[in-house]
């Protein structure tokens, strides 16, 4: 069963925003930001019924573990530092913690105020990914751009990105950048918009492929186990760690601990446990971590990814283990993608300020010290988010070129 008796915190989740606008349009685009209510990467109506509908969904799932009416203590919800994260949280939330009783201020607003924390976007540094500031990951990705998988596909698309690069007005449409045209095509056909005759089918087929082999570039095609150690590894580390607290903790009320996040958090986090399908993560996607005591007195950790709220999500078996993966197992098989010093095998030269991970590094540490989160365990939502402590004052900058990827 769950641990969470007498009251150890046994779930954690990272959520994916749901439904938004399009973060930015092309040249070309017939359809320009004041096409959009609220303007780019905006969560939508559609969005917020996704997330109504997520939170409600969670909230049938743990009502054993849960109260019935909202308590402080036993979740924590942290978000990403954008509109979007925070909305879906919110709305989430509402889904999750109808109010009851003397928690309903208002007969006529079926809703109650829930916390939702988050630091500047520039601060950020364990939720957006890729993460920045670490030289060793930037000279893989160039060393992936030179690899035979690359060079093929690059070849393979050549004619077809020119296509792109014409009809859009692109000054360069290439493996990496190309995500974004089908990103706002599919906002636009999500929203009943008419496409530019040239958006075929077989072209929006041939978008998909390459924006989901884009997120590949990131975490994998090349040296994929080093560069997971230098992402998703350090927001996996936190989670084991986490959870390992949870398995020993008694009396602590925390149980749910929920991270708002994006896709590319999605990624990171599942190419390191090695369970990325390969493809982007949906609109309210969650990935949900779970914590059992056996018969025996053992622990297991069972993972599960909720990409259709339509139907009951479904179980990820970490390679080399079973679905209830014994906690020791889990442990062990995750640990070769677990950095053991961020800032040496990032190659950070000594002295260098802004350095984006190892600033992570710092915010995770000051979270393991702290009692609340050393004794929760996590769930995390298609972008995950983490608790820092306003006392960690860390000057970390993510570079534009990055905030641009994060949808």
């Amino acid at each position: 069963k769950l641990v969470c008796n007498p009251g150890t915190a046994c779930t954690l989740y990272v959520y994916r925003h749901g439904d938004r606008s399009p973060v930015k349009s092309y040249p070309n685009d017939p359809y320009q930001e004041s096409a959009w209510p609220q303007g780019f990467g905006q969560l939508s109506q559609k969005g917020m019924q996704q997330h109504l509908k997520l939170g409600q969904n969670l909230r049938q799932r743990y009502q054993d573990l849960l109260n019935m009416t909202y308590n402080r203590h036993e979740i924590f919800v942290r978000s990403t530092d954008y509109d979007r994260t925070l909305m879906s949280a919110e709305v989430n939330l509402a889904g999750m913690y109808p109010p009851n009783g003397s928690q309903v201020f208002d007969p006529n607003v079926h809703w109650q105020p829930i916390p939702v924390h988050a630091v500047p976007q520039d601060k950020d540094q364990l939720l957006l990914f890729p993460m920045s500031g670490c030289p060793r990951y930037e000279a893989l990705m160039n060393e992936t751009r030179k690899s035979e998988v690359f060079k093929n596909m690059s070849s393979t698309y050549k004619d077809f990105l020119e296509m792109v690069q014409n009809k859009t007005g692109l000054k360069d449409a290439n493996m990496e950048s190309v995500w974004s045209v089908h990103d706002t095509l599919f906002c636009e056909q999500m929203h009943n918009m008419t496409l530019p005759p040239w958006v075929t089918p077989d072209v929006m087929e041939k978008l998909g492929i390459l924006k989901d082999f884009s997120f590949q570039v990131m975490f994998g095609v090349y040296k994929s186990e080093e560069k997971c150690r230098l992402q998703g590894g350090v927001l996996l580390n936190q989670i084991t760690k986490n959870i390992s607290a949870s398995a020993v903790t008694k009396n602590q009320q925390l149980k749910m601990i929920v991270y708002s996040a994006h896709d590319t958090t999605v990624v990171a986090l599942q190419s390191a446990l090695k369970v990325f399908s390969g493809k982007q993560p949906t609109y309210a996607s969650c990935h949900m971590f779970e914590l059992f005591r056996e018969d025996n007195g053992s622990f297991s950790v069972a993972m599960f990814y909720w990409n259709d709220s339509s139907t009951e999500p479904y179980p990820l078996i970490l390679p080399g283990c079973v679905q209830y993966c014994p906690l020791e197992e889990f442990i062990r098989l995750t640990k070769p993608v677990i950095p053991v010093d961020w800032k040496q095998e990032c190659q950070v030269p000594s002295g260098s300020k802004d350095t984006g991970n190892f600033c992570h590094i710092q915010h995770l540490v000051h979270i393991v010290e702290s009692s609340l989160w050393a004794n929760a365990s996590l769930i995390f939502i298609a972008r995950p988010f983490f608790f820092l402590s306003p006392s960690v004052g860390l000057n970390c900058q993510l570079p534009k070129k990055l905030l641009k990827k994060i949808t």
